[in-house]
């Protein structure tokens, strides 16, 4: 297929309520531990992106029964904990990087051999920091160099239940080693050094799984379950994306004049590191109608356009809103000052590398950007910004960052493809389009 370039242009206000798609993060993780339960659970809610497409249909290939009904709903019938099947073709990802690491996992301790193919990009991606637990549990695996896409996993016959200390801090990591355990005999527990994102946790609780958690006094936790216990379906409803709610957010909060609310926001305390910084930067954001669903915090995050000032984001920060970092480039793009990202280093293997993505479209646009290894540090505007095109290197996060860019900018901005955005937020420019936002197909005349 060819590109799809799309021109956003400098917006008026933006004013408007809409909700985002169900969180990507906790859609991939109830299609799979659905999978693995006993009986019929009821999905409302899920993201219904090419990348969670893509885990329906390798749980469907592993044996699960997976339908979507009129009403919106999904329905998954288990094949149980170490019911998996072999599949007959291969298992195409396409670009979901959380999908192929967290199946991974799964296919680590069942005994049956399984192909992972994916796009172009996915297939430039590393897989080495997954596979490397995961072989120590007794999985096979034939890759291409690197550890990248293709490859075949051959799982363990009988797994072998590890303690792992995670090398840095790693949602998909960790998540692969949980659920590889959840096959094996004996205890598998898994060690971080400070806490990444704990969905998985949360959710393996909620199909009945007697899971433990431990933070000792250093900030370190622990978490632990014995394998081979029987998970129980369960009706489940999937929060607002954080991730993808961040787009309105912050434009919500560079155009002047603004006031946006994004309903039903996943609060996971492991997923409101960006929040927590746009406060910092002098952002007008409020939590309105905070609520539990489903053992995860969500609510209505308020934003008003605000005049925001360059701040250090911590290195600490960075497992709570790795995914955000573009989009809050944008934000110090418009800020006062100098806004530094630290021990953001995982950006440089995302979809694409990201620090350079963005630097590189902050630099066309009149933004003056350094680059490290680990950190970005972006100077807010001192001349007239936009008018350039961006190259998106087939990342869906780089190009709505300068769509987003482009409705605060001086001249309209450019990215140079859109096909992609459908693997993560189907409908973004429509929802954008419902606040006032602006955009042309093609570049700019």
């Amino acid at each position: 297929m060819a590109p799809t370039p799309l021109t956003s242009s400098p917006a008026a206000a933006l004013n408007g309520r809409l909700r985002v798609p169900g969180d990507k993060s906790v859609s991939h993780r109830a299609l799979m531990l659905a999978t693995l339960a006993v009986g019929h659970t009821t999905i409302e809610g899920l993201l219904e992106s090419e990348d969670v497409m893509a885990t329906a249909g390798a749980m469907r290939a592993l044996g699960a029964h997976v339908v979507r009904t009129d009403d919106g709903r999904w329905h998954v019938d288990g094949v149980g904990v170490g019911g998996l099947l072999e599949p007959e073709t291969a298992l195409d990802f396409g670009n979901a990087g959380t999908g192929v690491r967290l199946t991974l996992g799964l296919l680590a301790s069942h005994p049956i051999v399984a192909t992972a193919i994916g796009d172009a990009s996915l297939s430039r991606r590393p897989m080495g920091r997954v596979l490397d637990p995961l072989r120590s549990m007794g999985a096979t695996v034939l890759a291409r160099s690197g550890d990248r896409l293709p490859l075949t996993m051959r799982g363990a016959e009988t797994a072998v239940p590890i303690t792992y200390e995670l090398p840095v801090p790693s949602a998909q990591v960790k998540s692969a080693v949980l659920l590889a355990g959840l096959n094996a005999p004996g205890t598998t527990t898994v060690i971080e050094a400070s806490p990444s994102r704990d969905h998985t946790e949360r959710m393996l609780a909620g199909f009945g799984l007697p899971i433990k958690t431990e933070t000792d006094a250093s900030g370190r936790r622990q978490i632990s379950f014995t394998g081979r216990a029987e998970l129980e379906p369960m009706d489940l409803v999937v929060p607002g994306d954080p991730s993808s709610a961040a787009f309105a957010i912050v434009a919500g909060l560079i155009v002047p004049g603004s006031d946006v609310m994004v309903s039903d926001v996943l609060l996971n305390p492991t997923r409101t590191g960006l929040f927590d910084t746009l406060s910092e930067m002098g952002a007008d954001i409020a939590i309105e109608n905070e609520r539990i669903s489903g053992g995860e915090r969500i609510g209505d995050v308020h934003v008003r356009a605000s005049r925001l000032k360059g701040i250090t984001v911590p290195p600490s920060r960075a497992p709570s809103m790795i995914d955000e970092y573009p989009v809050l480039a944008v934000a110090a793009a418009f800020a006062e000052g100098t806004t530094r990202m630290e021990g953001v280093g995982e950006l440089r293997v995302k979809e694409a590398d990201r620090l350079e993505a963005m630097a590189t479209g902050l630099r066309a646009n009149g933004i003056a950007v350094e680059t490290g290894d680990t950190w970005m540090a972006v100077t807010g505007r001192t001349g007239l910004a936009g008018g350039a095109t961006v190259p998106t290197h087939l990342d869906h996060r780089i190009a709505m960052s300068f769509l987003v860019m482009g409705l605060a900018a001086d001249e309209p901005v450019t990215v140079d493809d859109t096909r992609m955005i459908a693997t993560s937020f189907p409908g973004f420019t429509a929802m954008m389009e419902s606040l006032g936002a602006a955009f042309t197909a093609g570049e700019a005349a």
